[in-house]
């Protein structure tokens, strides 16, 4: 490969101002008292922190967040609206936990279960749903896991719609930042739930336990979970100047430790990172050398444009480069292909993010071509 500059005025953009790509945990120097993490730039998908992320564990509540997407799917196809009423069975009028207090044999719109269930992490809600649903919480149980698969969670099992402890019932945190993701583009329509403060139902008034939402500047999200075994735990989202960050911690020995180390993380994330759009959709790069076409070069594009997150101890190093193989030979086709834009940075793998050609460039004839490989085996140019 041979590797060329990027013209002057870009390549100063870019190694004043350049991150792009997954940090490993702790290469911002940071460190968290959660035993499983995970902290991602959700535009750039860049990683800002993760601490055994691929382990299994028990998300305990945090995986109603499931529930909700099932739920929230099928209001957006048109098999529910939010004024359905589904009934209240003895199973769900009895779980135990936390409950949003509905009463056997009533029938509660779907509207008030998704608040019951966000908000007040309410069991009973999300049994009444799972059986409205799916007609056994168990079958929904298997719905949750198919979809999970559909999402591209590999590792997510779900035992049942509650997050009740169950040694089969498991989640990672990479897994539910994805979830959460999810949740968030797929349904902007209903993602306003997850920011409710309070909710009363029953005449009984109950407080979102998601501390971000008090504590952290721009947090609408998601869901906390609490059980024995996984600890403390908490999927959050937060938006700050139009960029969004998702967070999953687990495994913290308090619900002091998980407010604090939340909000500290939270704060750490937009504070020593930031997103900087540096090449629009359709952007030219630099000019490729093209052999034997009837243009000496091509424009190489970004096509999707690129956005980068940018962590400010990884500034001095950067180095950016555009390579191809020797040349591009023609044909070249307008979308095709023909290099790579590299970006590496200490402690981070190279990223390469691809360079398409901007027009067609046509092959010399026979006549040009003779002339251009004489001109190069005499002058040694193109």
């Amino acid at each position: 490969m041979q590797f060329r500059r990027v013209p002057f005025a870009v390549l100063a953009i870019l190694v004043s101002a350049l991150w792009l790509g997954p940090v490993p945990a702790g290469a911002a120097g940071i460190d968290t008292s959660a035993r499983e993490a995970f902290i991602t730039d959700m535009e750039t998908g860049a990683i800002l922190l993760e601490k055994d992320a691929d382990a299994p564990m028990h998300p305990a509540s945090m995986s109603k967040i499931m529930t909700v997407y099932l739920t929230f799917e099928r209001l957006k196809d048109g098999r529910l609206s939010l004024d359905d009423e589904l009934l209240v069975s003895e199973k769900a009028w009895r779980m135990g936990g936390s409950k949003m207090f509905v009463k056997v044999g009533n029938k509660v719109r779907i509207e008030d279960l998704l608040q019951g269930v966000i908000v007040q992490s309410g069991n009973d809600a999300c049994i009444v749903l799972a059986e409205g649903i799916a007609g056994t919480e168990e079958a929904f149980a298997e719905l949750m896991t198919k979809k999970a698969r559909e999402l591209g969670l590999t590792t997510s099992t779900f035992a049942n719609a509650t997050g009740w402890p169950n040694p089969n019932h498991i989640m990672t945190a990479r897994e539910l930042a994805m979830l959460a993701e999810h949740v968030i583009r797929d349904f902007p329509e209903y993602y306003h739930y997850f920011s409710e403060k309070e909710f009363t139902w029953n005449g009984i008034r109950q407080s979102n336990r998601n501390p971000l939402l008090y504590l952290s500047a721009g947090a609408d999200g998601l869901k906390t979970g609490h059980t024995e075994e996984a600890g403390y735990g908490l999927t959050a989202s937060a938006v700050r100047n139009g960029r969004r960050v998702v967070m999953v911690l687990n495994g913290l020995p308090s619900q002091k430790a998980r407010s604090e180390e939340s909000a500290r993380l939270m704060d750490w994330a937009f504070r020593e990172f930031g997103n900087y759009a540096l090449f629009k959709p359709g952007e030219v790069v630099e000019q490729g050398e093209v052999w034997l076409g009837e243009k000496a070069t091509v424009p190489l594009v970004i096509p999707d444009g690129l956005t980068v997150t940018l962590s400010r101890r990884a500034r001095p190093d950067m180095k950016v480069t555009v390579s191809y193989d020797t040349v591009i030979p023609a044909p070249v086709k307008e979308g095709q292909e023909v290099a790579r834009l590299t970006v590496s940075a200490p402690d981070t793998d190279p990223i390469e993010v691809p360079l398409v050609a901007g027009e067609d460039v046509e092959r010399l004839g026979v006549f040009g071509r003779l002339t251009a490989a004489l001109k190069y085996l005499i002058f040694g140019v193109n």
